[in-house]
């Protein structure tokens, strides 16, 4: 890729040393983490993590095994859980960099979960009727919770303004579409957002990269242009998720299929910005252990890589070489730490991922292969 997109990541997030990198006398890095949103909830559950025989805190194994960046997603008012609000995200922030790892703060804009089928207004906000009031309801709302967070000295290194935002933010209840997407008002949301977290960077002259984040390769290939074309262009990361299963892209390319570092290089070459994969998940088992379904089922598993932990492993460190040979600079893994435990989801009662986490549901949530991959990923 660019080095200068590198560069201007690196200065953006602080994640090494800026001046080094600009003299070139250090190789561009390629970033690993995972979203540790859970974590808080399944201990509070009883969920425990274990290292190498040794119970841990698992902050503390992530870290250890090389993670650099720890992703956190923030719903605005989730009256139906006790989780992903302010002070439990304050709570992973602190965690997260009490380790020396990274942050990633992904704002949904709503009180439940968001993605290509669904991004519900927030309950607060629903009456609002003029888009220049609700871009100025999210804007206070980011400022508020940045500032809120650099007084407890939790500045995040890294922003998402949204998660998956393939069609409009922040529609009516039951009623996301994306068919004719009205781009004036989605600019300006989006742009109101951003914003926020630029004049927050001014004014406490904290250093804080933007990322707008598209489910899947194939969409982030017309959504980003679209979105420059309509002035959606003050960000620095361009955020992609990426499960084969949902894509026509395969890992690598071959005759008569594309990889995703076809997708990733056109990125990078048509809009000026650099790629980041921020999420990925792949099955370790199929097989069930409570009575949540699990959301990867057999369709999730590709010949070349089993369900099972070293073909998880080998998924990942396959996926990152791709990456990196297009010119992506990181790579970050989906709830590996979403282990079964007593507590329900609104789906049901355990873990719907407990077959996708780095941990063994089957001996006592110990540690899997797939952690060598945050550091077998750099090399």
């Amino acid at each position: 890729m660019n080095k200068q997109l590198a560069i201007a990541l690196i200065a953006a997030t602080g994640f090494i040393n800026f001046a080094a990198q600009a003299q070139n006398t250090e190789p561009t890095p390629f970033f690993t983490g995972a979203d540790l949103s859970y974590v808080n909830e399944m201990e509070d559950c009883g969920g425990r993590y274990f290292d190498r025989g040794q119970q841990k805190d698992p902050f503390d194994i992530f870290a250890s095994y090389g993670a650099d960046v720890v992703r956190v997603r923030l719903w605005h008012n989730a009256t139906w859980t006790n989780y992903s609000n302010f002070d439990d995200v304050a709570k992973t922030i602190k965690r997260a960099k009490e380790k020396n790892m990274r942050v990633l703060l992904d704002f949904h804009y709503s009180d439940t979960w968001t993605d290509p089928q669904r991004q519900e207004i927030p309950d607060a906000w629903k009456n609002i009727t003029t888009t220049p009031e609700l871009a100025k309801a999210l804007y206070d709302y980011t400022q508020d919770t940045l500032q809120k967070l650099n007084a407890l000295g939790l500045t995040p290194n890294m922003i998402q303004v949204g998660n998956e935002i393939n069609v409009e933010i922040m529609q009516p209840k039951d009623k996301t579409t994306g068919e004719h997407m009205n781009w004036e008002r989605n600019a300006a949301l989006l742009n109101s957002g951003i914003k926020a977290v630029r004049d927050f960077s001014k004014t406490n002259q904290k250093k804080i990269a933007i990322v707008l984040h598209i489910a899947q390769p194939e969409h982030g290939l017309w959504w980003f242009p679209e979105a420059a074309k309509h002035g959606i262009t003050d960000f620095d990361v361009m955020g992609l998720s990426y499960y084969p299963q949902w894509s026509k892209y395969k890992i690598e390319a071959s005759e008569g299929n594309l990889g995703i570092g076809d997708a990733i290089r056109e990125l990078t070459q048509s809009q000026k910005k650099p790629v980041m994969v921020v999420e990925t998940g792949y099955p370790w088992a199929i097989n069930n252990v409570d009575k949540a379904d699990n959301v990867m089922q057999k369709e999730a598993v590709l010949p070349q890589f089993p369900a099972t932990p070293n073909g998880q492993l080998n998924y990942l460190l396959s996926l990152s070489k791709s990456i990196k040979a297009a010119g992506g600079i990181g790579l970050l893994y989906w709830e590996p730490a979403w282990i079964s435990t007593k507590c329900k989801t609104q789906w049901g009662q355990g873990s719907h991922w407990e077959n996708g986490t780095f941990f063994d549901a089957k001996h006592r949530n110990t540690t899997l292969p797939a952690f060598n991959f945050f550091r077998e990923a750099k090399k």
